[in-house]
């Protein structure tokens, strides 16, 4: 299987531990976030998978191998971890086929990535040149190059116009469809939330989670109903007839906590209350997120409030 496994890894810079005894795996056929505050430990690890750091304890393996001892490599593992990784000088066709070269990827294979990525009419101007979301494509276009069956991406939406946040996501879920397995390290919760199937969260350098996406919202976030009447004062008194927790909001529509659309309408049309709007108000990943890491973040900057 070409899953990535993260069996007790543990990464220490002297008396600081940026990865504590963490274990995971990623799984093909679906996209996984990758989530944390700063300072969480999610690029220590990447770098960890990739074999651009040693860890101090435990093993990263990719489709079961560490990554160093795989042979050309390009045509297993795609990665994005700097946009800025290309020379400047070079034009990106160049960079490109150099890539292709040292892992007998066919040159061929070039144009593709650079017409995918959206690229074609650029490749040969210089990457000093480029936008920061230009490079980002051109770090794209590297990790698909040799056509791998394991992707990591981190922050890929970096820099990219709306039309390329709309690309990179349906490129990622075109990539699990595939069967591919597909690592997205990220801090755009509402992004995320479009594209991703799976979350493993992390703080500290601990794992926090590791679970389906909507599970993980469903678990923090409780559900609420959204209810618009012409007779507020018949719905607030069959909701607090029948225990609900709702409050009423000065646009006119009330919310109802810990309740479901299917059990807020049966009582309405019981109790014969004429309803303009019933409505779920679904919970955010964003929302669920933050109840989590509330006490991992290791940046925060003061409160606001009075």
């Amino acid at each position: 299987m070409t899953s990535i496994d993260v069996q007790d890894l543990t990464k220490e810079y002297g008396t600081r531990r940026a990865v504590d005894a963490l274990t995971f795996s990623v799984r093909p056929g679906r996209v996984t976030g990758f989530l944390g505050p700063n300072g969480a430990g999610k690029s220590t690890t990447m770098r960890l998978v990739l074999g651009l750091d040693r860890p101090t304890s435990g093993t990263a393996t990719l489709a079961g191998r560490p990554y160093a001892t795989l042979t050309e490599p390009l045509r297993h593992v795609g990665a994005l971890l700097d946009a800025q990784a290309a020379h400047g000088s070079r034009t990106a066709r160049d960079h490109l086929r150099a890539l292709a070269a040292s892992n007998r990827i066919p040159r061929g294979r070039v144009d593709e990535v650079l017409e995918e990525t959206g690229l074609a009419s650029v490749a040969r101007r210089r990457v000093k040149t480029y936008s920061l979301g230009m490079r980002q494509r051109l770090g794209i276009a590297a990790a698909l190059l040799g056509d791998p069956e394991i992707v990591l991406l981190d922050e890929p939406s970096n820099g990219l116009d709306p039309e390329g946040i709309i690309w990179i996501r349906q490129l990622l879920r075109r990539l699990a469809a595939e069967g591919r397995t597909v690592l997205v390290s990220s801090h755009l919760m509402n992004e995320t939330a479009s594209f991703a199937d799976h979350l493993v969260v992390l703080g500290r350098g601990r794992l926090l989670a590791d679970t389906p996406m909507r599970e993980f919202i469903h678990a923090r976030v409780q559900p609420r109903v959204r209810v618009r009447t012409s007779d507020p004062t018949a719905l607030k008194h069959i909701l607090a007839q029948h225990g609900h927790d709702a409050a009423e909001h000065e646009d006119g529509h009330w919310t109802v906590r810990h309740a479901r659309v299917d059990d807020i309408g049966l009582l309405a049309s019981a109790s014969g209350v004429p309803l303009l709007e019933l409505a779920a108000e679904e919970g955010t990943l964003e929302q669920a997120y933050l109840d989590l890491t509330a006490t991992e973040t290791e940046f925060t900057a003061p409160s606001q409030e009075a």
